[in-house]
């Protein structure tokens, strides 16, 4: 009925699109790995059940909060609703202090405990990430 012609070039596209398609699919696998939520303590006090993926908790640290000892570091992020407990090994960026916004990356162990990997910097001592400052305004109210 079709050519040999229609045929193989009906083969190709279809090979095309198929190899398309996959490689869509491989895209948003990959990028599904690298992906980090963010949340407030409020938000995470009120997950309904907890992952083990990778987390971004922003908010103020606690006035009186941050507890030292050998390379760990203790501390509470509020969000002045609820808070959380964060403990973190390794250095913290110069600007992190009581009573200035910070964002740490890590695992959640239970709804009022962060175990992280990263603490974020900030650019200078007057930014706040738009999420933290939006979510510390919801708070507020």
């Amino acid at each position: 009925m079709y050519g040999k012609k229609v045929k193989l070039r009906a083969f190709f596209i279809l090979l095309i699109f198929l190899s398309a398609i996959l490689t869509i699919f491989l895209v948003i696998k990959a990028l599904e790995e690298n992906v980090v939520y963010f949340k407030s303590p409020s938000e995470i006090k009120n997950l309904t059940e907890l992952g083990d993926k990778k987390i971004r908790v922003g908010g103020m640290v606690k006035k009186s909060s941050i507890k030292t000892n050998d390379s760990v570091i203790n501390f509470i992020i509020t969000d002045f609703k609820n808070e959380l407990l964060v403990s973190f090994e390794g250095s913290v960026p110069n600007l992190f202090e009581e009573g200035k916004g910070v964002v740490a990356e890590g695992f959640l162990k239970d709804r009022s405990y962060l175990k992280a990997v990263k603490i974020l910097a900030k650019h200078d001592e007057n930014y706040m990430p738009p999420e933290v400052n939006e979510a510390l305004k919801d708070n507020k109210k």
